[in-house]
């Protein structure tokens, strides 16, 4: 007789932990019914529409799960009491050490499940696509309690920049993906941040440095050091 239940041993949240190593290896689309039901223990199709409603259910629980986890890397952008660059740093250390993590697939499930998908799916696309904006936006707070604080230029484009940050922290995704070792990763890290460690005066204003000597027959010019600043944590 054909099963119709669930597995005596049904653990919903094991299963959708079982469920997002699967979309995030091979993607929303890309996963079948069938590798689902049978990654979550042989799961019967009435059991599965049972416990979940279906598969936009449960990529959906899925994807509260995999923030509630492993999107937690990113916690920092949204803590005030850490000095700006503190918070960037930390988030994007942290979110190269699990993206490389070999006990799982390789990269952000955010950005790798649903690159791609057909119309009949884009809700759940707008889903991923709210929170990385909400990423984005915690990028931008950041910047600009940096020009606030006087450690970016007053003349800084927040949102141009948090753009950039945002842009990225997704392309370590693909890099992830692709291979890249998290040393590979923090070598990138370290030299994105470096632009942070230019000097800045009061109120964000650029530091003139002295000039040389006034030479007849030649200009002088401004020269900008890099300064190395001190108290980031390296995770």
């Amino acid at each position: 007789m054909a099963r119709t239940g669930r597995p005596r041993s049904f653990d919903k949240e094991e299963a959708i932990r079982q469920a997002m190593q699967l979309f995030w290896a091979q993607g929303y689309e890309a996963t079948s019914l069938t590798q689902l039901k049978a990654g979550m223990g042989g799961l019967s199709t009435a059991s599965f529409y049972a416990a979940f409603g279906s598969k936009e259910g449960l990529f959906r629980d899925v994807f509260d799960h995999y923030l509630a986890s492993h999107g937690q890397v990113l916690a920092s952008l949204w803590d005030e009491t850490l000095p700006p660059r503190e918070a960037i740093e930390r988030a994007f250390r942290l979110s190269a050490r699990m993206q490389t993590d070999p006990a799982h697939p390789r990269g952000c499930m955010m950005v790798l499940s649903m690159l791609t998908c057909s119309p009949e799916h884009r809700d759940l696309r707008a889903r991923l696509a709210q929170e990385r904006e909400r990423n984005r936006a915690a990028l931008r707070a950041c910047v600009e309690r940096a020009v606030k604080a006087g450690d970016l230029p007053r003349k800084t484009d927040a949102g141009a920049l948090a753009t950039l940050l945002s842009t990225f922290l997704m392309g370590l995704s693909v890099q992830a993906r692709d291979g890249a070792s998290r040393r590979v990763l923090d070598a990138a890290i370290s030299q994105l941040l470096g632009f942070w460690d230019a000097p800045t005066g009061p109120r964000g204003s650029p530091v003139e440095q002295p000039s040389p000597a006034k030479r007849p027959g030649r200009h002088t010019h401004r020269l900008l050091s890099p300064v190395r600043t001190t108290g980031i944590s390296h995770v």
